[in-house]
């Protein structure tokens, strides 16, 4: 059994036994090492792992609010079994790409008119933090996938939520591995932008037909642009 599984049957079995909630950190790497039998770096590897399948989140320093925190709970059979194949898996980007054309077309048409406001506004919000110039590229393409996993929750449907959340890691790889292909960041940075306020804009006005093409297009351009296709 891989470290990773090690610390996620500790984790479910903890969180069963009451003695881990949501909210609660982790144990430290040493304490986690010493506890399971492995070494301190296959622990941070599991711990990025457990990251990546939206298990826990990490802060480093010293402070209060450093280490890996549980912000889900890993025990539901699909969450845990399909969040932990993608996280560990190299998928072929042209079949990610696909995927979420299907998935993400689908969702911004049924959610168009029907989004709960907090909802829309949630997506916004990343879009604002999105626009700030000083943004380092990874950040910016951090909040990009988020955005979508968001665009992907306001159809209300859990399969395509949970599994869109499932590929956010992968999809973060792909669009990272992207970025050195644009030969004028700052020109790609604003068109993007404007392409992820048009297809909300779309799905807040009603018209699920309009974002389901550009969203589509959004990302099936972003994937010839990086000559990735």
């Amino acid at each position: 059994m891989r470290t990773h599984e090690l610390v996620l049957r500790q984790v479910e079995a903890d969180l069963a036994a009451g003695k881990l909630r949501l909210g609660d950190r982790l144990p430290g790497e040493r304490a986690l090492a010493g506890q399971l039998g492995v070494s301190r770096p296959s622990v941070r590897e599991a711990i990025r792992v457990l990251e990546a399948m939206g298990v826990v989140r990490t802060a480093v320093g010293s402070g209060p609010d450093a280490g890996a925190v549980i912000v889900a709970d890993p025990a539901s059979p699909l969450t845990a079994t399909l969040r932990l194949h993608l996280a560990t898996s190299h998928l072929p980007m042209g079949d990610i790409v696909q995927t979420r054309v299907l998935l993400e077309s689908w969702a911004v048409r049924e959610a168009a008119g029907r989004a709960e406001p907090d909802q829309l506004a949630a997506a916004g919000a990343l879009l604002d933090a999105m626009d700030d110039p000083e943004l380092p590229r990874e950040r910016f393409h951090l909040l990009d996938a988020e955005f979508h996993v968001a665009l992907a929750t306001l159809a209300g449907n859990v399969l395509v939520s949970t599994i869109m959340a499932s590929l956010r890691e992968a999809i973060h790889g792909y669009v990272m591995a992207a970025a050195p292909n644009l030969p004028d960041w700052p020109s790609a940075a604003a068109g993007l932008r404007a392409q992820h306020r048009a297809v909300l804009a779309a799905v807040t006005g009603g018209d699920g037909d309009t974002a389901a093409q550009l969203v589509a297009e959004h990302i099936e351009g972003f994937y010839r642009a990086s000559r990735l296709a």
